[in-house]
């Protein structure tokens, strides 16, 4: 069992940042894919970034250049540095864990992020 504790998120006005955090403890397997993903109202869930437990980073197109996601494999934690933030960036974001060998894959309870025009 893997729990997952996100911070982070709040109100900015477009063009603004904001750093979303998840933390994970619990059986932690060392080959893991950390990410977040967000949903927006109405919308299906989307992936935004993830990083392997090696480093290994994946973005979704319409946050590149503007986010980026890091990990301290130490403290089991990824971070998610959002840049340049857009109104199109609302939802809420969702941390997941997953097994790189195996099918366990956890999620957090989620981050609420509103971007303002």
């Amino acid at each position: 069992q893997v729990q997952l504790v996100e911070s982070g998120g709040g109100l900015v006005q477009a063009g603004g940042s904001l750093r979303l955090s998840c933390e994970a403890s619990g059986f932690i397997s060392k080959r893991n894919v950390m990410g977040w993903y967000r949903q927006a109202s109405g919308k299906q869930r989307e992936l935004v970034a993830t990083i392997t437990s090696g480093g290994s980073t994946n973005y979704a197109d319409s946050v590149k250049g503007r986010f980026t996601i890091s990990r301290d494999n130490a403290k089991n934690t990824v971070l998610l540095q959002m840049n340049s933030l857009k109104p199109e960036d609302t939802a809420v974001y969702y941390c997941k864990w997953s097994e790189v060998l195996g099918t366990s894959f956890y999620w957090g309870q989620g981050t609420q992020v509103t971007v303002s025009s």
